[in-house]
């Protein structure tokens, strides 16, 4: 506990409400294959470009699993795997036609009570972009962080809609690759 901000443990987390279509997001999200693997440059440079953009300490690329956020790619943010229920993105996901926007998260009755808010890094401002495949399904977002409140600009909150669909562009690439090469391997080893 510091003097700046009290812990008080009497405050409840609020959990973030789960997206009726959970198990078919989910299904979606795995057949991506893109779970827990390395660091991929497009998507490193697409957090740089939020974090310019939006002028923020913190951008990251994320994926919700069933239990957990995990950051594909990320800036000014050393956790690059957060549990679901105290994640922003967690929430982000349930309005796949909207960005997110938290002004000041210590005002906002979901997120007053996260350790993520109360404590280091002690996150004020969110801003999170879905991202959503061209099934419908939100996988994660596109997400820039300050440490003081503030807003985005309309332009700003544009271009943070544009890079998510970047993301998920390069997402549905990268997917369509792997069946492709999963059914050459397969006409291989049929013809052997």
């Amino acid at each position: 506990m510091t003097e700046e901000q009290p812990d008080n443990t009497d405050d409840q987390i609020v959990l973030p409400p789960i997206p009726p279509n959970e198990e078919e997001r989910l299904r979606e999200l795995e057949s991506f294959q893109i779970l827990d693997t390395l660091p991929e440059q497009i998507f490193e440079d697409i957090v740089r470009i939020a974090a310019y953009i939006c002028q923020t300490p913190i951008a990251l690329v994320n994926l919700v699993d069933r239990h957990r956020q995990w950051s594909m790619a990320r800036l000014g943010f050393s956790d690059g795997e957060v549990e679901r229920t105290l994640t922003f993105c967690a929430f982000t996901i349930n309005d796949p036609d909207h960005v997110m926007v938290v002004p000041d998260a210590t005002r906002d009755p979901r997120f007053a009570s996260n350790p993520y808010v109360r404590r280091e890094p002690y996150i004020r401002f969110y801003a999170g972009a879905p991202l959503v495949t061209s099934h419908g399904y939100a996988l994660g977002t596109v997400c820039v962080i300050d440490l003081q409140p503030r807003q985005l600009s309309p332009e700003q909150l544009e271009m943070l809609r544009l890079l998510s669909r970047q993301v998920v562009t390069q997402l549905e690439i990268r997917r369509d690759l792997l069946r492709l090469e999963q059914r050459l391997l397969q006409r291989e080893q049929e013809y052997l």
